[in-house]
């Protein structure tokens, strides 16, 4: 079958996982094309290439470490006459090299587009759908019930009436609406090689973040070693390190951490649940999907919610990391298999 993928280019988990999904199709026999944009372009057409095109997407504007609807806005409208040329170029591209059957999307526009103008089937695939398709089971504070409208306002204008929702989540909600499926999250194979095991350190993940006090704050905390990915940085502060991007280095020291400390992206926190890592959660504001996520995180006993970094936080945390263990041995997860599954049974009768 002839597939066209539609990956966002905001953030890389869309990539990372979408990378798993991309070649498992095409061990499968299935002729795959990709549109992408941004760092997700690079990382899948380094991975699959002469298969990616890529486009103009959107992208989130940032002002003191929370989500600006007004920059954002501002900018989506100075680029919008620019995109729109380099994604009809694209459009026309494809129209000439590539004829597909089906389009998959993980929450991406182009691709679904393409696919009302053309009267093909749609699949979505990604974690966002919960917020629109599943009943929360969380208490909803007040401060983030205009965040929760405006997360179900994007999640329902995007990609409408599509053929199948397979819904990726680490926790199990009530469905209601038809056409949807949970499924486990969608862990990479690097992930799912390795052999975890319980170091002395924590594991700290920051994006899109200026936070310039964390070297100082997580210093005093001096009996506890932290290894901080996010400033690309290589530097050593005492029982502070900063680690430069690496990929397999970060896999390695994921996988040997006592514990996690990240923001409310679902890709690391669903990759820490895999490999029952504790995780003390705290998410970028106005980003509703990162506060259920965390939200999720703390209800479950696998770790903390928090509004805020600080090191009374981080302390009350890692105080409570053996109640947070026992409750993650009870996760289970047999790799990829429950959606490969899924897809393998509805691409024989789409």
């Amino acid at each position: 079958m002839n597939i066209l993928y539609g990956v966002p280019g905001e953030g890389l988990g869309h990539a990372t996982r979408s990378k798993v999904v991309i070649g498992y199709l095409l061990s499968q026999g299935h002729e795959v094309h990709v549109v992408s944009s941004s760092r997700a372009y690079q990382v899948l057409a380094a991975n699959f290439p002469g298969r990616v095109y890529e486009i103009k997407g959107f992208h989130l504007a940032y002002k003191n470490l929370t989500v600006s609807k007004s920059r954002t806005a501002a900018m989506t409208l100075r680029t919008a006459p620019e995109n729109l040329l380099t994604n009809f170029t694209r459009y026309r591209q494809l129209l000439r090299n590539f004829t597909p059957d089906l389009v998959i999307s993980d929450f991406e526009s182009f691709s679904y587009l393409f696919a009302k103008a053309h009267r093909l089937p749609v699949l979505s695939i990604d974690n966002m759908q919960i917020i629109s398709r599943a009943a929360l089971d969380i208490a909803v504070p007040v401060a983030e019930r205009g965040n929760l409208t405006l997360a179900r306002q994007i999640v329902r204008a995007k990609l409408p009436g599509s053929h199948h929702y397979y819904v990726t989540t680490f926790f199990d909600l009530p469905v209601v609406k038809e056409k949807t499926t949970l499924v486990p999250p969608i862990i990479r194979p690097e992930i799912l090689a390795v052999q975890p095991t319980i170091g002395k350190h924590v594991l700290v993940y920051q994006s899109a973040t200026t936070q310039k006090d964390l070297v100082p704050l997580l210093q005093g905390l001096p009996q506890q070693e932290f290894r901080v990915y996010g400033f690309n940085k290589e530097e050593n502060h005492g029982n502070v390190q900063l680690r430069a991007f690496s990929e397999q280095g970060f896999i390695e020291d994921l996988a040997s951490a006592q514990a996690v400390v990240t923001n409310g992206g679902f890709s690391l926190i669903s990759e820490a649940v895999y490999l029952h890592k504790p995780i003390c959660a705290i998410p970028i504001p106005a980003q509703f999907e990162q506060f259920l996520n965390a939200a999720e995180v703390e209800k479950l006993g696998y770790g903390r919610h928090f509004s805020a970094l600080t090191a009374d936080n981080v302390k009350a945390f890692l105080y409570d990391l053996n109640t947070f263990e026992q409750a993650l041995a009870n996760y289970q997860q047999a790799g990829n298999t429950a959606l490969f599954a899924q897809l393998d049974k509805l691409l024989r009768i789409v």
